[in-house]
């Protein structure tokens, strides 16, 4: 860890500067968390991760005065031990939009200044969570509103059409669905109006309802008639399981 943080490595820069590519805070966002490196690589890899991230970045700085090796070394502890809910890919990232935002250190570069860069980036990466946030609920209340206003558009025809669904034991199945047909052809044909074909299908409606009737009683000749064939049927099946001398 001390000689990360005491030799200028161009190939680990050079390494820094592929990963940065392409890089944003989706990206960071998606990443590995610390916590998770941590059990995965151990935490001292962790921090030695930071280690020659936080030198790459004090050796593109242009100032005399920067950090030491041993303020690299505690620099990278406190952010692993700080930042253990975020990745390493934002703590690069944090560096990467200082340095490309054009931030000026006035000749010096000390851990205060590191802190500060770091701590604005996560504030600026709350802020784009919450942003975040708001789009995705407006989306779902957009898509919510969406889906409402299609139901009222298609619930009068959806309403029609299970009013207008025929049981196939109703009594006048056939004679509904020939109605059905019938108005049908006659309104593509303009034979009638909008007006008399949803009178029609209104008719069919009402006529398909099969409302029980518990106190319904055939006429008396009707009732005769009805004995009459109970009697023949019993004749019958008495005739047919008789048993013969």
């Amino acid at each position: 860890m001390r000689e990360l943080a005491h030799t200028t490595n161009d190939e680990a820069r050079e390494i820094m500067a592929e990963i940065s590519v392409g890089l944003n805070r989706t990206v960071a966002l998606a990443a590995p968390k610390i916590f998770q490196l941590n059990h995965r690589l151990g935490e001292q890899t962790v921090v030695k991760l930071l280690v020659l991230l936080l030198k790459s970045f004090v050796d593109s700085v242009r100032v005399p005065d920067k950090l030491g090796p041993a303020d690299i070394i505690e620099v990278a502890d406190t952010l692993a031990q700080t930042y253990t809910h975020d990745s390493i890919k934002d703590i690069l990232l944090a560096l990467k939009e200082a340095r490309m935002s054009g931030t000026i250190f006035y000749q010096a570069l000390d851990a205060s200044q590191i802190y500060a860069l770091i701590t604005a980036y996560f504030d600026k990466k709350a802020a784009w969570l919450e942003s975040q946030h708001r789009d995705r609920k407006a989306q779902a209340t957009s898509l919510e509103y969406s889906a409402v206003a299609q139901l009222q558009q298609l619930g009068p025809q959806l309403v029609q059409h299970l009013q207008l669904r025929i049981a196939p034991d109703h009594p006048n199945a056939d004679l509904l669905r020939r109605k059905l047909s019938l108005t049908k052809q006659q309104e593509q044909r303009g034979l009638i109006t909008p007006a008399q074909a949803t009178q029609s299908r209104a008719d069919v409606a009402a006529a398909n309802v099969c409302k029980p009737r518990a106190d319904w009683q055939p006429r008396p000749e009707t009732q005769q008639l009805i004995d009459a064939r109970h009697r023949q049927e019993d004749r019958e099946i008495m005739d047919r399981y008789r048993v013969r001398p």
